[in-house]
């Protein structure tokens, strides 16, 4: 049976719902109060990490964690209104993130992140967006031998239970690989099943159009204004009302205020990041993550893609400039760094999830509400899967993948 269907949110996540749903022969009105891919899906490093099995766990080493405490690295860094803000969240991602619990919420992860090339190249294909990805893999470089050791440790085990494609670069391998390098490197761990994209934004354009060329309608609106009616939903656009039996929250890192005002408790918290682009110098043959370091490169259409790690931080407050400028100051010294395309970095905020899961499927306390957030790190990567995933759903049918981990239902009301 089809359905009238209003999702809200045109970042990576709500654009591909919206486009899963048209697909499949539902009325779909996708709604947004800025064109789609402006937003969290724009600021990322490009990658669509295939091999992404396991989610990012919050660090358990003391020193690691007493690292970020005091601002000695630059993968982590925090504000501490922002950090007293999320700490409840904070504390329940340490908890789930102990080695056993870790290794349980992987295995449901893994389910999903199984299905991100073959999922995203269907909407590829779909869109004629071959010229914005290149299959190259990404590349984690390692600075000294015995991070070196371990991670490639770690990527030989990955290897064995996923059956992700993998290669493993000694110091001069990578030399060889990327000549722009000035300084040496202990070597690298190339995943090869990654995807890269020269335009992550774009990707999302893309998806959209597909969208309104099979009949799905994106207006500009207020997502807070959804309101449930007699039968179903209404959401308020600059040009009227939309009314729907169905409503699709996509909203990102803005899912938390508007289901907690509906009377929802997930444990929802956001991680901040920055990027700027760099012209006139070198770039990087494959997408690379400096991982003693905590920044991600990546050559793009507007030059060199610099992101950095996470950040703490409320989502208003106002930017710090310490981990991009340190990430910055890194890679001077490691290539022929260009000048920025950018008067000022670009800051977005990433929805994560206590847990480390995404939410996805029915809302517990309203009929025909339905939840797609959370993804943090990997919402650029799970755009697709977690769309057909939500699509089997919402028909009622067989979930192409486990479903139950993600559900909603896994917090209480």
């Amino acid at each position: 049976m089809a359905h009238d269907i209003v999702v809200l949110g045109a970042g990576m996540i709500g654009t591909c719902t919206a486009l899963e749903l048209t697909l499949r022969g539902h009325a779909v009105t996708l709604v947004d109060r800025q064109p789609p891919g402006r937003e969290t899906s724009y600021g990322n490093a490009g990658v669509i990490q295939r091999e992404a099995v396991e989610p990012y766990a919050f660090p358990r080493d003391v020193r690691a964690i007493l690292g970020a405490a005091f601002g000695r690295g630059l993968d982590i860094h925090y504000q501490a209104a922002g950090l007293f803000a999320a700490l409840p969240q904070l504390m329940r991602y340490w908890w789930h993130s102990a080695p056993r619990r870790h290794r349980r919420i992987g295995k449901a992860y893994a389910g999903l992140i199984a299905h991100v090339t073959e999922e995203h190249g269907r909407y590829m294909a779909l869109a004629g967006a071959q010229d914005l990805v290149r299959r190259e893999g990404l590349r984690l470089m390692y600075r000294s031998g015995h991070a070196m050791e371990a991670a490639a440790a770690h990527a030989q085990q990955l290897h064995r239970d996923h059956g992700i494609g993998l290669d493993l670069l000694d110091a001069h391998a990578l030399a060889a690989a990327e000549p722009a390098f000035r300084i040496p490197m202990a070597g690298a761990v190339h995943w090869l099943d990654s995807w890269s994209v020269s335009d992550p934004g774009a990707l999302v354009e893309r998806y959209e159009s597909v969208f309104r060329q099979r009949g799905g309608r994106f207006a500009r609106g207020d997502a807070s204004s959804l309101r449930e009616r007699a039968g179903g939903w209404e959401v308020r656009l600059d040009e009227g009302v939309v009314q729907a039996r169905h409503a699709v929250v996509a909203l990102g890192p803005w899912s938390d205020g508007l289901t907690r005002r509906m009377g929802y408790r997930l444990p929802l918290f956001i991680k901040r990041g920055y990027h700027r682009h760099y012209a006139g110098g070198d770039g990087v043959n494959v997408p690379t993550l400096d991982a003693e370091r905590g920044y991600v490169m990546s050559s793009q259409r507007r030059g060199l893609r610099i992101t950095t790690g996470a950040e703490i931080a409320r989502m208003d407050a106002p930017s710090t400039p310490r981990q991009l400028a340190g990430a910055e100051t890194e890679v001077r010294k490691l290539l022929n760094l260009g000048l920025p395309v950018e008067a000022q970095p670009w800051l977005g905020s990433r929805p994560c999830c206590a847990d480390m899961k995404p939410v996805i499927g029915r809302a517990q306390r309203h009929k025909g509400l339905w939840f797609n957030f959370g993804h943090g790190h990997h919402g650029f990567t799970l755009g697709p899967a977690s769309a057909r995933l939500l699509a089997d759903l919402i028909e009622g049918g067989t979930p192409y993948t486990e479903a139950t981990a993600f559900s909603p239902s896994r917090f209480p009301c």
